[in-house]
């Protein structure tokens, strides 16, 4: 592109400072109608609450009005590493910012506030801990009370809501902020809220007759697979083989329930050939560090982890997500696999599921719940939350629209397509069980002759014609159903079950620790063969032909050449050099998606390269010549 094609920045930015201020410094020409919309209250002084997926862009929503404002936010964060990460990475755009946690010495703490008060500040990160404490809420007022503060900004909000999948009492008190800045805007932001914890959010933190904004929930570039638990470390093994083989490259991060299961797994991936490390709060704090920054710098491409890993780590190009177990919630799920894919590249998210997952997450809610003194009602949402997401990996429907449709919104395929042809579902990788009928009718006939007083695991047994001491010494090997399913594999008869549960011909009911199954409101009907419940099952992992459906649903370019990614790889080893020796994470310098449109357009002058999105004034500074050389050479 010549310099004479570039806009005139000044004249943006006297029209709108808000966009100005956005190619300055992200380079980006344009923002999502929901970040306009949450930017736009912040610098009227509005309350509002907005709902954006992960990758959606929260953090421009509260990053960019104290640059049109020149007032003060203080963001509550809920983790160190990515407050650390969020101010390094602002700071590198030329944004000044700074974080106020446990490792901030004393003496530099006082040095942020008085900046902050100076307005050599205007962005402050604090942990919800910190905001509560007298002494900064009595420093709130002060920098209220000198007009300084423009606006207090609550980041993952959903943790101030029970009725959310990860309560945390400490957010209860963020309210107490408005006590002391009564006249300061309130802002919410979340990546995960139903309409009912939406509803909770706002009155928790006293929001004032808030804008509410909820953006599409939906993912197009994640393809979702649910997949029956064989050998978790093989099928994992496999997923990461497949995205290599394609040239992904990128990030996997493996999620395990337990700290024993991350140990477990990465040590079954390292002997299939996979460099893999576990990651869990068991770790020496060192250990920690040193397996998030091999990952951030992408030394290190391949992490089992308990679920608190990823929240504090921003690589933008995770390809694959694998859940070794069901998560807790469909918030849990939509969250974790929402670090997928940020930079909006295709990206694959593989559950591996068990039916007994259900019952372990049951039993450690009880039991956690009990401990802590939870309350019978937080303890039946939090269970009714994995009966929810139980249903999801069960039901054999398309998973983009059963995720749209749990955060109450409508799914529409894309364009000239009849599905959204980014699931197993869709890609044709599950078919139709022509014996449905009859199946269901043998699982129902077993679930009447025992009295509707047995678990799905017996039932299963009972079919398949198990001989157990629990089957004998029950008489249910005599029962004309013993055995009727014998040629049926074990993790095939509970997925029926769980999509005769999803067709109310089955219901769960929990007595005190245990699960019984018993007659739903179509359980007689579908028995006696009066009405049918179509039964799915998984047939065989995505092709060739699938991955390339999906890439061209999320994407309108080309497929790089072989030069293109020649190219590609060259100044992907110019960021890891930069990233070195800035001991920096890559993706701070310039993500993937910027560097294949840098590749796309070749631009030939340092004007020409502030045109690509990405690209900000403060990083054409610092790399700019660099990155032009290697594109002039390549």
């Amino acid at each position: 592109m010549a310099e004479t094609d570039q806009p005139d920045l000044m004249t943006a930015e006297k029209t709108d400072p808000v966009l100005a201020a956005v190619r300055r410094v992200w380079g980006y020409d344009s923002l999502r109608p929901m970040q306009r919309s949450a930017i736009d209250a912040a610098i009227e002084h509005r309350d509002c609450l907005t709902v954006l997926p992960t990758g959606g862009g929260k953090s421009l929503c509260y990053q960019v009005p104290p640059l049109v404002t020149g007032l003060a936010t203080i963001v509550i964060s809920p983790l160190i590493a990515l407050m650390r990460d969020q101010v390094r990475g602002l700071e590198l755009n030329g944004y000044p910012a700074a974080a106020i946690h446990s490792g901030v010495e004393l003496d530099d703490a006082r040095d942020i506030l008085r900046r902050l008060t100076l307005g050599e500040l205007n962005l402050l990160l604090v942990a919800p801990e910190r905001a509560v404490n007298p002494g900064f809420k009595s420093f709130l007022a002060s920098l209220a009370d000198a007009g300084r503060l423009g606006a207090i900004a609550v980041d993952e909000a959903h943790c101030i809501s029970q009725w959310g999948h990860d309560f945390r009492p400490e957010y209860r008190r963020l309210a107490e902020l408005r006590e002391v800045t009564p006249k300061v805007a309130m802002q919410a932001f979340t990546a995960t809220a139903t309409p009912r914890v939406r509803e909770d959010i706002a009155r928790q933190l006293g929001l004032r007759e808030p804008e509410v904004l909820v953006g599409t929930f939906d993912r197009p570039n994640l393809t979702y697979r649910v997949r029956a638990r064989r050998n978790p470390a093989e099928q994992a093994a496999e997923a990461v083989r497949n995205h290599q083989r394609a040239g992904d490259g990128g990030g996997t991060i493996v999620y395990c329930l337990s700290r024993k299961d991350t140990e477990w797994l990465a040590e079954g991936l390292t002997k299939l050939g996979i460099n893999a490390e576990p990651y869990h709060a068991g770790l020496n704090e060192k250990t920690r560090r040193d397996i998030e920054h091999r990952f951030s710098n992408e030394s290190l491409d391949v992490v089992v982890a308990t679920v608190a890993f990823g929240m504090g780590i921003d690589r933008s190009n995770v390809r694959l997500v694998v859940h070794a177990t069901m998560p807790k919630s469909i918030e849990a799920y939509q969250q974790e696999t929402g670090r997928a894919g940020r930079d909006g590249e295709p990206a694959e998210c593989l559950l591996l599921y068990s039916p007994t997952d259900a019952t372990r997450w049951e039993r450690l809610i009880r039991m956690n719940n009990a401990e802590m003194g939870a309350d019978d009602e937080a303890t039946e949402a939090q269970l009714g939350l994995v009966r929810e997401m139980r249903r999801l990996v069960s039901s054999m429907g398309c998973r983009h629209r059963m995720l749209s449709e749990h955060f109450g919104q409508t799914y529409t395929p894309p364009a000239g397509m009849h599905s959204c042809g980014a699931c197993d579902v869709c890609l044709g990788e599950t078919e139709i069980e022509r014996d449905a009928k009859r199946i269901g009718q043998i699982i129902l006939s077993a679930v009447a002759r025992t009295g509707q007083r047995y678990g799905a695991a017996h039932i299963t047994d009972i079919v398949r014609g198990a001989d157990t001491e629990k089957i004998r010494s029950t008489g249910h090997d005599r029962l004309t159903v013993h055995g009727m399913l014998k040629d049926h594999r074990k993790a095939a008869i509970a997925s029926y079950i769980d999509q005769l549960v999803t067709a109310e011909a089955l219901e769960r009911v929990v007595d005190g620790h245990f699960e019984t199954l018993r007659f739903g409101p179509r359980g007689v009907a579908v028995m006696k063969g009066e009405e049918e419940v179509p039964l799915a099952r998984p047939v065989g992992t995505g092709s060739a032909r699938s991955e390339r459906r999906r890439r061209d649903r999320v994407t309108d370019a080309a497929p790089m050449s072989f030069d293109e990614k020649q190219l590609f790889e060259k100044l992907r080893g110019v960021r890891r050099d930069i990233a070195v020796e800035q001991s920096i994470p890559p993706y701070m310098v310039f993500s993937d998606a910027t560097l294949r449109e840098l590749v796309r357009v070749r631009p030939d002058s340092l004007n020409a390269m502030l045109a690509v999105k990405g690209v900000g004034q403060a990083k054409l500074d610092a790399f700019g010549d660099t990155f032009l050389t290697a594109l002039r050479n390549g």
